[in-house]
Order: C-alpha cells, then structure tokens, then sequence
C-alpha cells in the first residue's frame, strides 16, 4: 500500500478511526459501496475532508461509483493496524483498571490483554476475568521478554512515572495512560493521554459558554 511520506496527523488518524466505525455500521446495514458525500454527512465532514484523508494512503473506490464499504473497512483496519492481535498488559486494577478488562470491545478490536499488575496484596494472584493478577514489583521481568507490545498505566499520578520508566526499561514503545499527568519518556515512545477529567471540563465549559459556540 502506498504511503505518504509525510508525518499523519492526529486529526487524520482521528478521523480514519472514525471511518472505520460508520463502515462498520453500513455493513450492518448491508451497504455495498458508500459515496465520500454520504459518508461525510454521516460523520458531519466534508466530502474533500473524506478524500484528502484516504488519499494518504492510496487511491480508494471508483468516481462515479464511491467505495466498497467492506474493502474499504479493511483497508482502513490494516492502515490502524487492527487487523492482527496485539498483546496487552494493564497495571492497575482499581475502578478504571477492572472497566477495561471488563471491556470487550477491547479483543474484537484486536486487543488482548494478556497480563496485569497491581501492588494490592488482596488482588495479587487473584483471578482477573481469567488472568492472574501479577505482583506489580515483576513488572519489569515480565514485561521485558517482548511478549507484551501495548502497556495500559491505570494508577495514581503519584507513582505513575516511576511504574512508566520500567515499563520503558524493558522496551515497551506504546502505553495508554489514564494517570492525570504528563508523563516524560523517550522520543522512540508513543504515550497516549486519556483523561477523563479534561474532557468533562470541556463539556462543562461547552455548557457554561453556550454563546460561544459557532
């Protein structure tokens, strides 16, 4: 598959996962092809928007006749690299920890959480939804024989960078962190922020400055 160059922005990567869900639901639907027109309306894009996304990828569908929904739907799956497994480890089984194993849109996706860590005595060597809980001082033992490829950091701001350097340690280039900070890593390592916080605050602002909206 060609491929542009050029550093993808989020915002592209973004929107392509956005895609991928719509051609989804259109397959449910039993679309067979899906203009970049009905996909944009869908999506609240533009038409140029749509094209200009794909094109960075490579030329997609036919004019005249828009994209067969499910070629593209994989196409868009190899492009985000979920159309393989990729194996997951989870430290911290706190509320946020123990909704995410629970999650089982997680494996449909591709994501398979194969290990988790905690330092509370009660859960480790429990049983997690079919894992055992690891005692979080093995973290880097465990996590350095390259097994794991995605770590998911789901403990308090106070010890999150600490866990995060072991992590690095022992290779890891990709984390999902739900801890609210700023975590310091290497170039070569990819953090992803999610927090839950932030996002409320932009809703309650949305709510509190409505006349400001567009």
């Amino acid at each position: 598959m060609a491929r542009s160059l050029r550093r993808i922005s989020e915002s592209t990567i973004h929107r392509l996962s956005i895609y991928y869900r719509a051609l989804n639901q259109l397959e449910r639907e039993n679309y067979e092809t899906i203009s970049s027109k009905e996909l944009a309306k869908r999506e609240k894009l533009t038409p140029a928007q749509v094209r200009k996304d794909l094109s960075f990828f490579g030329s997609f569908g036919t004019r005249g006749l828009g994209y067969p929904v499910g070629e593209l739907r994989n196409k868009i799956a190899e492009i985000l690299g979920i159309n393989r497994t990729w194996n997951v480890a989870l430290v911290g089984v706190g509320n946020i920890g123990s909704a995410l194993v629970s999650y089982k849109e997680f494996q449909k996706q591709g994501f398979k959480i194969k290990k988790i860590f905690d330092n509370d005595q009660r859960k480790i060597g429990s049983n997690h939804k079919g894992i055992v809980v690891s005692d979080i001082k093995k973290l880097f033992e465990e996590l350095k024989d390259g097994e794991i490829e995605i770590v998911v950091v789901a403990v308090p701001a106070t010890v999150a960078q600490i866990i995060v350097d072991d992590i690095v340690r022992a290779g890891i280039k990709a984390i999902l962190n739900f801890a609210p900070m700023n975590l310091k890593v290497p170039d070569d390592v990819e953090v992803r922020n999610e927090n839950m916080a932030m996002e409320l605050e932009y809703l309650s602002f949305s709510l509190s400055n409505d006349s400001l909206r567009p």
